[in-house]
């Protein structure tokens, strides 16, 4: 803490060498920057430097750009974490298009529940006209990234795509709507189109399924009640929580926050097929078989879920990394990395928002994996 010396005279405080103000029995002294949390397990089945070599690069090297956490949790339990300054344990993360994956858990429950089915067509209210080619489009198809709708991810300038449009600007205040809204550009299941807007489709078709009000006060606790009595509190996930727009639809594409040890949690799950840390099944496995199946019209893209397979769109690491490898992908360089043959989850958070950048930080983080056996 600095604190002014004039301030000091006027008090008649005295100033010691080390900045230290008395007064009295009375000592002020300059809080100390908190430390980096870094820990390594000494018992794991690679050695302690080893593990330290890998994991430091992500965060001193700039050519990765700002990572943020960093997870190594083998066989459920957390072997090496480390956070940069500011960061820790407690502090909840930012998940942009990881939150994809934990919608797709949702829909699972749903499904598995009997209240949406995968190859039926979606009840849209905007697509029910008699002749409306929309109508035909499937949960399958949605959770694909294949539905067909006219939909620009990434534009260019910036506020030109719908997904900024979507969360940012005209359409944030209904983003349900506005993804709706949009046209055919391909037949249903013809087309591989990543689509955030996809996600939030789902997200206003769970919270249907759960309410009939539009009160958005009333939408937003239906789906809070469900997140928190299926996954959040069977997953061991507590400090899961999602975001709402102004309509109460949950922002399944992109902005949910955890803390990295509960990502770390939820990777787990999908590694045991559905099942919690107690060995409960929470998701059916089938649904994470589903999820893990590649798309029809993208080999490396599941279900909400990303593939280690070759591909136009890849975004893990084929060739690197077992081909077992899944994962959870956001913006800029958020992964959940879950390598079944390993017993290995591995997250990252930060922020790479240049290509290369995140070019460096998979090959980083499949060096780390490539630490273990498997």
């Amino acid at each position: 803490m600095q604190i002014d010396s004039r301030i000091v005279k006027r008090l008649g405080l005295a100033l010691g060498a080390a900045g230290v103000v008395v007064a009295g029995t009375l000592v002020v002294r300059a809080a100390p920057a908190p430390p980096p949390v870094y820990a390594v397990a000494s018992d794991a089945v690679v050695g302690a430097g080893a593990l330290r070599a890998a994991i430091d690069p992500l965060f001193e090297d700039e050519a990765m750009g700002e990572t943020r956490a960093l997870l190594v949790m083998r066989d459920g339990q957390v072997i090496a974490e480390r956070y940069a300054p500011g960061f820790g344990p407690d502090t909840k993360l930012l998940s942009w298009s990881i939150a994809k994956s934990v919608t797709a858990v949702l829909v699972g429950l749903m499904v598995s529940d009997g209240r949406l089915a995968l190859d039926s067509p979606v009840p849209v209210a905007a697509w029910s006209q008699p002749g409306d080619p929309r109508g035909k489009i499937t949960l399958r198809q949605l959770l694909q990234m294949r539905s067909g709708l006219d939909h620009v991810e990434d534009g260019e300038p910036i506020t030109s795509g719908d997904t900024v449009r979507m969360l940012f600007t005209d359409g944030a205040r209904d983003m349900r709507a506005y993804a709706e809204s949009k046209p055919l550009a391909h037949a249903p299941g013809a087309v591989f189109s990543y689509s955030t807007g996809s996600s939030v489709i789902l997200s206003d078709l769970m919270t249907r399924m759960l309410t009939s009000s539009a009160d958005p006060a009333v939408r937003r606790q239906a789906m809070a009640t469900f997140i928190d009595g299926r996954l959040k509190a069977p997953g061991k996930l507590p400090s899961l929580t999602p975001e709402y727009d102004a309509a109460g639809t949950m922002i399944g594409g992109s902005i949910l926050h955890m803390t990295a040890r509960d990502y770390g949690r939820f990777g787990e799950l999908l590694r045991n097929d559905g099942r919690s840390p107690n060995g409960h099944q929470i998701l059916p496995e089938k649904w994470v078989d589903f999820m893990r199946m590649p798309s029809p019209r993208n080999p490396a893209y599941g279900a909400h879920l990303w593939l280690n397979r070759e591909s136009d769109e890849s975004a893990l690491m084929p060739g690197r990394a077992p081909d077992s490898l899944f994962g959870c992908v956001g913006h800029n360089g958020q992964y959940i990395l879950i390598s079944p043959s390993q017993r290995l989850t591995v997250v990252r958070i930060g922020m790479s928002p240049e290509k290369e950048q995140r070019a460096a930080v998979r090959g980083a983080l499949a060096r780390l994996m490539g630490l273990f056996p498997g």
